[in-house]
């Protein structure tokens, strides 16, 4: 049993993967929510009436 847990503790076979399955997941999770903050920028840009950006597409 005690070679069992020691060969179990020296094996790093799939720990690469889960390395990269991690650094994936926190980039998914920056992006997803950059484009929650640029979604709202962009919203508050237009939501404003005497905005001249707003005024300008609704001009034409």
């Amino acid at each position: 049993m005690k070679t069992l847990l020691q060969r179990f503790v020296k094996d790093e076979t799939g720990a690469t993967a889960i390395e990269y399955g991690l650094i994936v997941a926190v980039l998914s999770l920056a992006i997803v929510g950059g484009i929650g903050q640029a979604f709202n920028a962009i919203e508050w840009l237009f939501s404003d009436n005497n905005s001249k950006l707003a005024n300008a597409f609704a001009a034409h």
